[in-house]
């Protein structure tokens, strides 16, 4: 009998990480299947229109279920949360209005509804992209501060590979057509910022669909890029 309730602890601890493989299964799969099919829609239609709808949806799909696998959403997190969507949305404002940061651009109508200018879901956007950098770098042994570079980094190069892919499906346009150097620069500066913001405040930062999202996200961007 004392050996059966040793046990215990232990087979529920074994049951609890089983549960939690089968939902990051689950949630891979379902994220493989929303980007497989963007991927073959837009590389491979005639008609990509129909599958460019579903662009806002698969953003909150994603950042929906890589929240889900926060292990521990205190009201820290959610402020980090709350500080880099409102960031985000605020220097892409500034953005389009002055040129300054990014170069001059406006946003199409693929991402969805806007407001001044700029689509609600760009927020969204910009707290995905600092959360799963972030969360890649903290597997680093080094100083928070380098982390901060590497993800910031991690950063810059999807966004790299997003420019081409964004500009041909009216995500956003440059004007005369050219994305500017000053684009990337302006990129590093706000995505520094939100990496050191990530690792001053104090919430659990590790989440087991970060780096398949992270990775999902650079193959399918740089994979249609290479399509065209």
């Amino acid at each position: 009998m004392p050996e059966s309730i040793q046990q215990l602890p232990a087979e529920a601890l074994a049951q609890r990480a089983l549960a939690q493989r089968r939902r990051l299964r689950w949630a891979q799969g379902i994220l493989l299947l929303f980007h497989v099919t963007g991927f073959l829609g837009l590389g491979f239609s005639q008609d990509p229109a129909f599958f460019l709808q579903f662009v806002p949806l698969n953003l909150l799909l994603t950042l929906g279920l890589l929240l889900a696998f926060q292990p521990e959403r205190s009201a820290t997190f959610w402020w980090f949360c709350l500080v880099a969507m409102a960031v985000g949305f605020s220097v892409e404002v500034v953005g389009i209005r002055t040129g300054l940061l990014f170069g001059f651009y406006e946003y199409g109508s693929t991402l969805g509804l806007k407001w001044l200018g700029v689509p609600l879901i760009i927020g969204a956007n910009w707290l995905m992209l600092t959360y799963t950098a972030g969360i890649l770098a903290r597997y680093l042994p080094i100083s928070d501060f380098l982390r901060a570079l590497v993800a910031t980094l991690l950063m810059v190069g999807l966004d790299a590979c997003l420019e081409p892919v964004a500009v041909r499906f009216d995500f956003w346009q440059w004007r005369f057509d050219v994305i500017p150097l000053q684009n990337f620069k302006g990129w590093f500066a706000v995505s520094l910022i939100l990496q050191v913001f990530f690792n001053r405040t104090q919430f659990e930062k590790r989440n087991p669909l970060a780096a398949f999202v992270y990775m999902l996200q650079l193959l399918f961007f740089f994979g249609l890029g290479l399509l065209h």
